[in-house]
């Protein structure tokens, strides 16, 4: 599923490389509570959805507490990938950037050929129509 792209162990970009990709850069600052359900719903295969994700995480963050349940989507992203836990442990990166994390989030989602903005249904689409076998060419009958 996740076979696309960079091979793991490494982050593509780095937590405060919000400027390879402005697009996402800027949603994630003025909405993050978006840029969050996203990344949720494709980390967790569909079986959350954008809506309640970001709507969760909305909440959270009114009250001051978005980050301790955004880190744990970190986790399950790096376990995903192999990732290392850079530049510090998930809770401490969610707690102090968590705009930062969520755009790192959504680039390294990209990067490997996953695309957030889209949702699990339509990377799931994607995905099979990538493996969908072409019969082959055969030439016609001989006819007299």
């Amino acid at each position: 599923m996740y076979n696309n792209g960079p091979p793991s162990g490494a982050w593509t970009t780095g937590l405060c490389g919000c400027f390879e990709d402005l697009g996402s850069c800027c949603m994630t600052c003025c909405f993050p509570c978006i840029t969050f359900g996203q990344n949720a719903e494709v980390v967790e295969k569909g079986r959350s959805s954008c809506a309640s994700a970001g709507m969760i995480f909305c909440v959270l963050s009114s009250c001051g507490f978005g980050w301790l349940y955004s880190y744990t989507y970190r986790s399950k992203l790096r376990g995903i990938y192999s990732l290392p836990e850079e530049p510090c442990i998930d809770l401490c990166v969610h707690c102090c950037c968590s705009c930062c994390a969520i755009s790192q989030e959504y680039r390294e989602l990209k990067t490997r050929g996953i695309d957030p903005s889209i949702g699990w249904s339509g990377n799931e689409e994607k995905m099979n129509r990538a493996n969908e076998t072409v019969p082959p060419n055969v030439a016609p009958a001989m006819t007299r």
